[in-house]
């Protein structure tokens, strides 16, 4: 018994110094004690030596001279051949951007601090008149079919209001006639946009996005600011940014586009300057552009700038006037008219000032736009695919509950309220983390790893809801006209899923592949003492990062260990009450991510990159702990109210349960299976333990969605959704208010049919006979017609004459023609010689 007690004693310390992460000295001050206090009052000799023998590796561990001698410089030795040099480009997007809370889950001890000390995201008194007044008369002024079907544009007074109100230079700051709006400020402007229109919302995000205006403000000389900045504030200049190329795309950096640095006449004069040759497609705005923003590869062959001859990728601006420009084609990108085209330049020659920042930033276009994408990334696609389905969740919970079948509103069977559920609770999660995410952004950081997952998660959650609510509204969906108020929506859903890094590629190669050194602890650091010439300075800076690695290794398979034992009951978070328990899953799940990742880099190394499916399931872990984290923090800063807590649970349950299962699938997936196993009991020791969330919480939380209730209305508060004639949001909203005013009425009427009293089958036909048998008074009779009326209004479907569906041809074909294969056409191209206001024509 006393040998058990010991060894009791012995692990309790060791395990209990492990999961605080007290450092390799003082734990060896504690484990020495031990086993002094073992040799004293133990009484086996035997298992005192033993002790002693083990202790000695563990001090003679402090002793650092010995330890880099004989056991770091051999190791940093290997790590070196492990560890492929990292490319320009590489550390480049590495060192893009800032690590914030990221940086906390892959800690495996998250500080809460850092996150609940967080402001909550508010707006100034200028952004929120600004929200109030012209944004929501530009939604006003916005008709979706005019825009997708009759115009295939904005029309002019649009366009003349988008400029007159600087909607372009939301990011702009004031000293140069912008806005100077925050981060927050621009993603909520492009929420409620967005709720109305899917052309406007793109049309203005990518001017307050990756574009000239941002690439100024950060790097352009004052010369070039002063230039560009106060044209594009008031719309005069119209921006694009040309990036993507048709032999290149994700990758940025295989562009072929050129810029040759030689001698020409610009401007009558000879000067030093570029001559230009690209090849550009996708680029928004292109089409109407007065500058180009253009990402190509320089080259100095003659050495006239300098001793190097390849620069690699550079930005510059060019005035689409000038010769060799040419842009003015259309794309049409899927029935979602906003200017977006292809862009070409033929021997376009600019002085070397066209590069933004000048000629000593020539070469570092690549750096300038991953840092930029850091932030930008964050906030118009999640806001558009945020505007998109928070809209799409107001109309199908009030058409859930105002469509009819069998007698019961659509809503209250419990197929539909499921799909409801899962639309609310996706809202709820890209709500959470828009609206915190832009906090943090407020506050001043870059998170480069965030802004990935939160353009990845919404635009995935955006494509699944707006398959619901077609799904809900089945028909009345699927049929095009200015009665449908989802269809272009819809149509839009691939294109926040495919641009600024496909979905495939950011969730596979980024979110990840990403993370693990920029994000990680020692990582990064350590690649940096590996790589440091000076071998003396490295190998210390690398003894010292290896072991507090070692250490970290260790503590975080104990703590996983332990909280999964215990289900994490017992750490320590900042919350009380029913939220506590998903606070201290964060922290269990934060360990064992931390270690399944060091496990997989360690014994995969530079081919876990190349593994892109287990890299994706761990970049879908980090992702499901940033999102839970994000739904706590928007549940505090809303205060907390009770009746939102099904939303939050239901967010909660199902992010942690997806944890679970991708750690499962990582782990069944693992080549090392021995490696795996030892994973797998150190994660899951008592199995897979979480489940989904229930049909009961889906059901309380599709009452919340059909219900004219507070928490639909904080839900989707951000939408526009004004009452008026043309807003079918808002129209639909008033009708479900109405709905509950009828309730009692209609029930009389539905008793009366039920006991034999009311003979009639149609709506029309039973309220008049309810009202001639007493049923119900001739003011009832009017209220619950009226509502009739306008709920057959809403659930109503265009239909059209056959020559007005012939929009491009004046007479329609009367029979399907034979195909055959089309004749090559010349290529009409537009030059732009001039600043002309946007074409409202298709």
């Amino acid at each position: 018994m006393a040998t058990l007690f010991w060894l009791i004693v012995i692990l309790g310390v060791c395990f209990t110094l492990a999961y605080r992460r007290v450092d390799l000295k003082i734990s060896t001050v504690f484990v020495g004690a031990v086993v002094v206090a073992y040799s004293i009052l133990g009484e086996s000799a035997f298992w005192a030596v033993v002790l002693w023998v083990a202790f000695a590796p563990l001090a003679a561990l402090n002793v650092e001279s010995l330890r880099r001698e004989y056991l770091t410089q051999p190791l940093l030795d290997i790590f070196r051949t492990m560890v492929p040099s990292l490319s320009r480009t590489e550390r480049d997007a590495l060192e893009s951007g800032s690590v914030w809370w990221e940086g906390e889950l892959f800690s495996g001890i998250p500080d809460w601090s850092k996150l609940t000390q967080l402001p909550a995201p508010k707006l100034t008194n200028d952004e929120q008149a600004f929200l109030d007044g012209p944004t929501e008369a530009l939604c006003r002024m916005l008709d979706d079919w005019e825009v997708t079907h009759e115009l295939l544009d904005m029309p002019e007074k649009v366009w003349a209001y988008i400029k007159q109100e600087r909607f372009f230079a939301m990011i702009i700051p004031t000293e140069y006639g912008g806005l100077g709006f925050s981060p927050l400020a621009n993603s909520m402007i492009l929420t409620k946009i967005a709720s109305r229109n899917t052309t406007a919302a793109s049309t203005i995000g990518v001017p307050n996005s990756l574009g000239p205006a941002e690439l100024l403000l950060h790097y352009g000389t004052d010369e070039q600011k002063q230039r560009w900045l106060p044209g594009l504030a008031s719309g005069d200049e119209i921006p694009c940014f040309a990036l993507t190329s048709p032999r290149a795309g994700s990758d940025a950096t295989a562009i072929v586009d050129s810029g040759v640095i030689c001698k020409g006449t610009y401007e009558g004069k000879t000067i030093i300057g570029i001559r230009l040759n690209w090849d550009k497609r996708y680029i928004t705005l292109a089409p109407i552009a007065t500058v180009l923003g253009l990402a190509f590869k320089l080259y100095d062959p003659d050495h006239l700038i300098g001793d190097r001859t390849n620069y690699g990728i550079t930005a510059a601006l060019i005035p689409t006037n000038l010769p060799g420009v040419t842009i003015g084609r259309r794309h049409f990108p899927i029935n979602i008219p906003f200017q977006n085209g292809p862009t070409q330049g033929k021997d376009v020659f600019v002085p070397l000032d066209s590069i933004i920042g000048g000629p000593e930033m020539a070469g570092q276009g690549w750096r300038m736009l991953v840092e930029l994408l850091a932030v930008g990334r964050g906030i118009t696609l999640p806001s558009n695919a945020l505007g998109g389905s928070m809209a799409a969740v107001y109309a199908t919970g009030a058409y859930a509950r105002i469509r009819r079948q069998f007698n019961l509103p659509i809503g209250k069977f419990h197929g539909v309220g499921e799909v409801l559920a899962r639309m609310a609770g996706y809202t709820y999660i890209m709500t959470a983390a828009s609206r915190v995410t832009c906090a943090a952004l407020n506050a001043g950081e870059k998170p480069a790893v965030p802004t990935a997952i939160l353009k990845y998660h919404n635009t995935e959650f955006g494509r699944q809801i707006a398959n619901d609510a077609m799904d809900v509204h089945g028909g009345k969906a699927i049929m095009l006209g200015p009665k449908n108020y989802l269809a272009r929506n819809y149509q839009s859903v691939p294109i926040g899923v495919t641009v600024e890094g496909a979905n495939i590629l950011t969730r596979n190669l980024i979110i990840f592949g990403q993370g693990a050194i920029r994000c990680h602890p020692f990582v990064l650091a350590e690649l940096e003492a590996a790589a440091d010439e000076n071998q003396e300075t490295g190998l210390i800076d690398f003894d010292r990062l290896l072991f507090r690695h070692i250490g970290y290794a260790i503590s975080n398979a104990v703590r996983s260990l332990v909280m999964g034992l215990t289900l994490s009951r017992f750490t320590a978070v900042p919350a009380t009450g029913w939220v506590r328990r998903y606070y201290q899953r964060v922290n269990r799940y934060s360990a064992s991510f931390a270690l399944t990742a060091d496990v997989a880099m360690l014994i995969l190394g530079g081919e876990l990159k190349r593994k892109e499916l287990l890299s994706a399931r761990l970049g879908d872990v980090l992702s499901n702990l940033y999102l839970v984290s994000m739904v706590l923090k928007h549940y505090e800063d809303q205060g907390c109210p009770e009746a939102d807590r099904p939303l939050v649970e239901w967010s909660c349950r199902t992010l942690f349960y997806r944890t679970q299962e991708q750690l499962h699938g990582f782990l069944r997936n693992f080549p090392n299976r021995w490696a795996a196993a030892a994973l797998r009991l150190l994660i899951f020791p008592r199995g897979r333990t979480f489940s989904s969330p229930s049909d009961e919480l889906g059901q309380q939380i599709a009452e919340l969605i059909i219900n004219p209730t507070a928490s639909r209305e904080r839900l989707c508060a951000d939408i526009y959704k004004t009452v008026e004639p043309g807003n079918p949001l808002g129209l639909l909203q008033e009708v479900l208010e109405l709905a509950e005013e009828i309730k009692p009425l209609e029930r009389k009427v539905f008793n009366a049919k039920r006991r034999g009293e009311i003979d009639s089958d149609d709506t029309p036909g039973q309220i008049e006979e309810a009202q001639k048998k007493g049923v119900i008074t001739a003011e009832e009779a009017k209220q619950i017609t009226a509502f009739d009326d306008k709920v057959m209004e809403l659930i109503a479907v265009d239909d059209f004459a056959p020559e007005e569906l012939t929009r491009f041809a004046p007479v329609a074909r009367k029979k399907t023609p034979t195909i055959r294969p089309a004749k090559k056409k010349a290529k009409r191209k537009t030059r732009r010689s001039d600043k002309k206001p946007p074409s409202t024509s298709g």
